[in-house]
Formats: C-alpha cells, structure tokens, sequence
C-alpha cells in the first residue's frame, strides 16, 4: 500500500486557489492514500467568527469535499482532509475521508487548541475508524496527539494507520508521533503545513512542516523538511500494525489491565 502526505502553505481565505494546488499536485501522486493538513483549503488563522462563518462548508455537499471526492474518484485514492464544517449553527474543526467509491466519513477534532476554543464547537462524533479495503484507517487532527488516548482508542478500534491532518505550532509533536506508534503499534501518517500566518494585528503563527510517516515499531520512515513544500509517498505493508504480540508472553492490547486504569 503506497501511503504518502502532501505538506504545503494555504493561503487564508483563497478556498478555490488552495484546493487548484491540492488538486494539480495530486494528480501526479501514485498513492492508495493520501493526507492533507489541518483546514487544508481555507487557512488557520481566524479573526472572526464572521470568518469562520463564512469559510465553514457543509460536510459532504460543500465545495472542498466535492473537489476531493473527484480527485479521489479519478485517482483511485483515498484522501483525508482537514476543513472547517458548518452544521446548522455551530463550526467544527473538521477532516473529511473520501475515496474512488465517494464521501466516506467526517471526523470532528475531540480536542480544540489555543484559539480554536474560541471559533470551534467542541467536535462530537468521538474517533472512528473506517475500512478502506487495503487497510484500516482512523483520524485525528493536530492537538488531538497531546492526549494518548486519541491514538489508543483509535488502535483499539481496529486502526492500521492513524491519519492526522495538522496545523503544528508546537515543536514536539514530530518526535512524539514515533511514541504514538509504538506504544500502539500503529502506523501513522501526520500532515503538516508551512508558512507564517500573521492576521488582525494577531502574534504571527509560524507552522513547524516535518510532515512524517511513521512504522508501528516507532521508525521515521520519512519526514518532511520544516520549511518547504513535499508530496512524498512510501510503500507500507498495513499487516505490520495487525500483530500486536510483543513477546510470545506478551500482547500489547491483550494485556491491558482496564479495571486499573480509572
């Protein structure tokens, strides 16, 4: 399976022009799948939540959703994308799952950084898993790698490869994905942007890149520069994050001793 991220710099509020670039950049990709960044189409930095009101898509028939689906329609690919979804009155932090067949999923962010508290609805649809046919995947955007329990529920669901779109401004998560993998046995696909967003007189965001891809033993199997654009794709065997014995005495969801934990 050919798994692969592509990290670049959005443009704030340039939907139309953002996703032209996704979409001529991956029609080069051979991948099975893809992931995309954090609010890939629409940028990060919000002033309003006018703003937010205005970029914010339903959750399949807006316009980025319905761009990836034909892309991922015409590619043969999966693709997991992060943007801002409007349902009714409230605004998520939202990533989209689509693929050759159509609209897959929607997975909303369980745990919303810094302004995003401000912008954002609090994402209610709890981590899912979906099977893609080659593999198992599950999602979780940015911050949600700060709490173990994103990645480890995900992995008791079934999860081969952990998807997450991002937005880092943090420098640690790149060096902690590698723990996430192997504390879950788990692949791992993180999509970073680039760039500096400076808006509304705001304290200048200056994202981190090192996109990466990630075994289940822990291995960097690639990462991204910190500062400039890659689509980059590797070959994965998806069975490698199914075998969770760690000894023959020893298995790594098996042996989890839930009663102690609360």
């Amino acid at each position: 399976m050919r798994v692969g991220y592509y990290q670049f710099a959005p443009a704030f509020g340039e939907v139309s022009r953002n996703l032209d670039t996704i979409v001529e950049t991956l029609d080069q990709a051979d991948a099975d799948l893809i992931v995309l960044p954090e609010l890939c189409a629409s940028g990060y930095q919000f002033v309003s939540q006018q703003e937010v009101l205005a970029l914010s898509e339903p959750v399949p028939d807006g316009p980025t959703t319905q761009r990836l689906i034909d892309l991922a329609k015409r590619r043969r690919m999966v693709i997991v994308a992060g943007l801002p979804e409007r349902a009714g009155a409230a605004c998520y932090n939202s990533a989209v799952v689509v693929g050759p067949s159509g609209f897959i999923g929607c997975y909303r962010k369980t745990h919303l950084f810094f302004e995003e508290t401000v912008f954002f609805a609090p994402g209610d649809t709890g981590f899912q898993v979906w099977d893609i046919g080659s593999a198992k995947i599950g999602v979780m955007i940015c911050f949600d790698w700060y709490y173990p329990e994103a990645a480890r529920t995900l992995a008791l669901k079934g999860a081969d490869i952990l998807c997450h779109p991002s937005n880092l401004v943090l420098p640690d998560c790149p060096d902690s994905m590698p723990v996430r993998c192997r504390e879950n046995r788990v692949f791992a696909v993180t999509s970073n942007r680039i760039g500096i967003e400076a808006r509304g007189g705001k304290d200048p965001l200056t994202f981190i890149g090192n996109s990466e891809i990630v075994a289940p033993c822990g291995a960097i199997l690639h990462r991204a520069p910190r500062d400039q654009q890659e689509l980059h794709v590797v070959e994965i065997d998806p069975a490698e994050a199914r075998n969770k014995a760690l000894t023959p005495y020893n298995d790594l969801l098996r042996d989890r001793r839930e009663s102690l934990y609360r």
